[in-house]
């Protein structure tokens, strides 16, 4: 890890990393100070999954959008990824995460499905009894 002039460690390719530190943007700046996502407050589970809308607004508009929202929409871009698989690959807390995910919803850049809730998920008894009726066709 190398140092600039004035001390601070510089991390291959990040100019905005300061070894002792951390990051010195801090998560409230990346999503302006807000906690809850969008106006809509639209609540995005661990495991609800996030697509990157076909009908999206192009690579044009992109330049509208912070480095956080183009970094997750490159990730969504290869395939469908979880919001906490999100977190993860950008290496930003799930709260900061969530917040960038309601901006580029509200845009119309992503689509979000939930998980199904476990009480509207098939019976394992009918579906063993299914597999077993059609081990013995």
């Amino acid at each position: 890890m190398n140092t600039d002039r004035t001390g601070v460690a510089q991390q291959p390719g990040s100019q905005w990393f300061d070894g002792e530190a951390g990051p010195l943007v801090r998560p409230y700046a990346m999503t302006g100070g807000r906690t809850r996502p969008g106006p809509t407050g639209v609540r995005l589970d661990l495991i609800a999954l996030v697509t990157l809308d076909p009908g999206a607004p192009g690579a044009a508009d992109d330049a509208a959008l912070g480095p956080e929202h183009r970094t997750l929409i490159a990730l969504c871009r290869t395939e469908t990824q979880s919001v906490a698989e999100l977190a993860a690959g950008t290496d930003l807390p799930v709260g900061v995460v969530r917040v960038l995910l309601g901006d580029l919803l509200e845009s119309g850049r992503v689509t979000v499905s939930r998980p199904v809730p476990p009480a509207q998920l098939p019976d394992e008894r009918i579906l063993r009894e299914v597999i077993e009726g059609l081990r013995a066709l």
